[in-house]
């Protein structure tokens, strides 16, 4: 009987130590779901802000085949433009329309503006018509904004963009390097990802 007594006292210590265990897990856990979910949050925000800078930047009026875009965004508020644009009005319209979207606060504009030159606006064109030409390379061509594009800067061609596959990128390269004019060629298509 006294064997039964002990062994209540101690299971009741034991239990209600169970019990205060039990209800201080949340308790524990729940700074690492606040930092969590604050990680998520800036996910979110960076995603959102992602999605309407890119919409922006395609929906410039200017924004041919012979520009490139680029941005990256600091924290959740600061976007950081880049690339390479022919018109000095595309680089102020592109840090206007982005300065105009909800949630920036600061942008940072490292566009930039290529020089004017007739050489230059030449060898665009005959890239343009080479690269477009050839079989299959209609289906780029005819999309809204073009995901090949055609920077030309003091007589040297480099094509960024995305292609469907690594024949689309290399074919790419061999007809612009037959560009008559071109100092250099460089290839820096990335092929698209499936899956």
């Amino acid at each position: 009987m006294r064997e039964d007594r002990g062994f209540k006292k101690y299971g009741t210590v034991f239990l209600a130590l169970a019990v205060i265990a039990l209800w201080s897990l949340p308790l524990i856990a729940a700074p690492q779901d606040t930092a969590n979910t604050a990680a998520d949050k800036t996910d979110s925000i960076n995603a959102r802000l992602t999605k309407q800078v890119r919409h922006e930047l395609i929906m410039l009026p200017y924004y041919s085949v012979f520009d490139v875009l680029n941005f990256s965004i600091e924290g959740t508020d600061a976007v950081v433009l880049s690339g390479q644009v022919t018109r000095p009005t595309l680089k102020s319209a592109a840090e206007n329309v982005v300065r105009r979207i909800e949630g920036v606060s600061k942008v940072t504009n490292n566009i930039e503006v290529l020089p004017l030159s007739p050489f230059d606006d030449r060898l665009r064109l005959a890239a343009y018509r080479t690269i477009f030409s050839q079989p299959g390379f209609d289906r780029y061509a005819l999309q809204a904004t073009s995901p090949i594009h055609i920077i030309v800067k003091n007589g040297n061609i480099t094509l960024v963009g995305v292609v469907a596959n690594t024949m689309d990128k290399n074919i790419a390269g061999i007809v612009a390097n037959g560009v008559p004019g071109a100092f250099s060629v460089t290839n820096d298509l990335v092929v698209e990802h499936k899956g």
